[in-house]
């Protein structure tokens, strides 16, 4: 049984190694590369091609894979660096940069260490950009001053073959005798706006007085005026009167006037007997004949 095998062996031998070789070759040949990385192949020392995620084919024993690159996004820790605003503050900024790589044939023989690189890309980038701006802008503009430092470093970081995904500004911090300062600078502030709240108050209350006041003259007034124009009306109609009837319609409305007197001043309170002149009494009679004689 071994002389068969040993035959077998012998007359095949050249099949067995060429099938051996051949599945060496796919072996070598092949690469599949994840969905999160990127090869870079050489060829003699030289750069050959860059492998993609999937499978991927190399010429065995001439192209190696000399450089496996993530292309995950990646976050440089949060660095800390002091600038002097424009208007002479020292501040410590806290910030932090989000990147990929995008072309790794760049990254990988352009650049010796990439993360030290954008650090003190960013640090250049945070003083020349603080430097243009006042403690107050530093603050209440965070968002535009971000933007600025991603977009400066967007500029510098092509060439590395990478991507600022974001850029974060995540503190200001500053010195106890700055702080102090502006605390008691924010403190005046507020006593102020509360000064001008109460003045302005003040001024409005006056305002609205002044309004009630002058609403109640008008009404005043008005009222005035209706009651003239009623009077002119009621002399208007007795000066007809008049003019109609002659000395007895104004001889009536002496005695009519003169009645109602009399019946008001007895009318009034405490008083139960009321003494009258002879004049009243005759200005009875006359009114009476009068009424008599209209009716």
């Amino acid at each position: 049984m071994e002389e068969i095998i040993l035959g077998f062996l012998g007359n095949n031998a050249i099949f067995l190694l060429l099938f051996v070789f051949l599945v060496v070759i796919v072996i070598a040949g092949v690469r599949i590369v994840p969905q999160s990385e990127k090869h870079v192949v050489e060829r003699f020392g030289r750069l050959r091609s860059v492998l993609g995620p999937g499978i991927n084919f190399i010429v065995p024993f001439l192209d190696r894979v000399a450089h496996k690159i993530s292309i995950l996004e990646r976050q440089l820790p949060t660095n800390r660096q002091d600038a002097i605003t424009s208007d002479n503050v020292l501040v410590q900024v806290e910030s932090s940069v989000f990147y990929r790589i995008i072309e790794p044939e760049k990254t990988v023989y352009r650049i010796r260490d990439i993360d030290a690189a954008i650090t003190t890309t960013v640090v250049g980038i945070v003083r020349s950009e603080l430097g243009t701006l006042e403690l107050d802008q530093v603050q209440s503009n965070r968002g535009q001053l971000i933007e600025r430092i991603q977009g400066s470093l967007e500029k510098v970081v092509d060439d590395w073959g990478i991507e600022v995904t974001r850029a974060e500004i995540l503190d200001v911090n500053l010195d106890d005798a700055t702080r102090a300062a502006m605390m008691q600078q924010l403190n005046a502030e507020r006593a102020r706006r509360a000064q001008v709240t109460e003045a302005e108050g003040s001024k409005r209350s006056v305002e609205l007085n002044a309004d009630a006041e002058l609403y109640a003259a008008e009404q005043s007034a008005k009222a005035r005026r209706i009651e003239a124009e009623a009077e002119a009306y009621a002399t208007q109609v007795v000066a007809v009167a008049i003019k109609e009837n002659g000395v007895e319609a104004a001889q009536y409305q002496v005695a009519l006037k003169q009645v109602e007197a009399l019946s008001e001043v007895a009318q009034g309170s405490g008083k139960q007997t009321v003494l009258l002149p002879s004049a009243a009494l005759d200005a009875f009679g006359d009114a009476f004949k009068l009424l008599k004689g209209r009716t």
